[in-house]
């Protein structure tokens, strides 16, 4: 048995499609959707993934404003300019790049973004509206991967579902989700005695720990869903995940790939995000 892969790069590039016939519909009524990021520091990694969210929301149409800051800025600068863009009319969805320099306090800033130009879905009271299953703002990366599992037909309700990780940005909204889609979910994480026993009771796996290649064969039911959000490098340098790709795929039922599987879907859904941001300014 080999699994079918879960192309993330094709079904983002429909989502794009879609969100450029939205943002080309907007713009001609005078409200084109704008898109402000926010990077402080020179992390490499945030500056390609910055760099990947500018372009994007380019070629969709869509305007973007880049704002680069150096790492000694100040917590205060960076609220002031949060706050200047939450009263910007042309700016319908901020993002402020994590991880943050360690002397701004992360939490701060995330709260200081207006709830409805919180197209990161961060924000505790857009946490708030996820956890009573009527959101605002889907978390990027767990909206991706529900978009990927619609596509793929999976069935979600009376499902048994396994998220390994329990961070804000990934792990609990991702349960979330599940959980309002009908799905029986158990939150693990590397710490989790057992950890197999639970997987290979699930029907759908979502692996978010930043271990590579924690999860193998031996670990996943035969025709299980298994969701590699996991970004790493291994010793010899490539991008892989936290699942074993060539063992996990002799027994799973589909799989994603990494790269080109969950994270191509996280910054389509950030241009979701930021239309659905103009479009309720325009109803307002």
């Amino acid at each position: 048995m080999t699994a079918r892969v879960i192309d993330g790069v094709k079904l983002a590039a429909k989502i794009r499609e879609d969100v450029a016939h939205r943002a080309a519909h907007l713009t001609a009524a005078g409200m084109k959707p704008g898109l402000a990021v926010i990077l402080v520091g020179s992390d490499p990694a945030s500056q390609v993934y910055v760099k990947n969210k500018v372009a994007a929301c380019e070629k969709a149409g869509l305007h973007s404003v880049l704002e680069q800051y150096p790492s000694d800025m100040t917590q205060e600068s960076l609220l002031e300019r949060v706050r200047a863009l939450n009263v910007d009319p042309a700016i319908h969805g901020i993002l402020v790049q994590l991880p943050l320099p360690p002397h701004i306090d992360s939490h701060r800033v995330i709260e200081a973004i207006a709830a409805q130009k919180d197209v990161d879905g961060f924000h505790i009271s857009n946490a708030g509206l996820l956890m009573t299953g009527k959101p605002l703002f889907r978390p990027c990366t767990p909206y991706g991967v529900m978009k990927m599992l619609e596509a793929e037909q999976v069935p979600i309700r009376g499902a048994v579902a396994v998220v390994i990780g329990a961070s804000n940005i990934v792990g609990k909204p991702m349960a979330m989700l599940l959980q309002s889609a009908g799905a029986t979910v158990t939150i693990c994480n590397s710490k989790t005695k057992d950890l197999g026993w639970h997987t290979r009771h699930a029907d759908i796996v979502v692996v978010a720990t930043g271990k590579p290649k924690m999860i193998d064969a031996s670990m996943v039911k035969a025709g299980a869903i298994v969701i590699d959000v996991g970004i790493n490098r291994n010793a010899e340098g490539k991008l892989c995940g936290d699942v074993d790709f060539e063992s996990v795929k002799t027994v799973a039922g589909a799989i994603t790939p990494v790269p080109g599987g969950v994270g191509p879907m996280t910054i389509a859904m950030l241009l979701v995000n930021t239309v659905e941001a103009a479009e309720r300014a325009q109803q307002r």
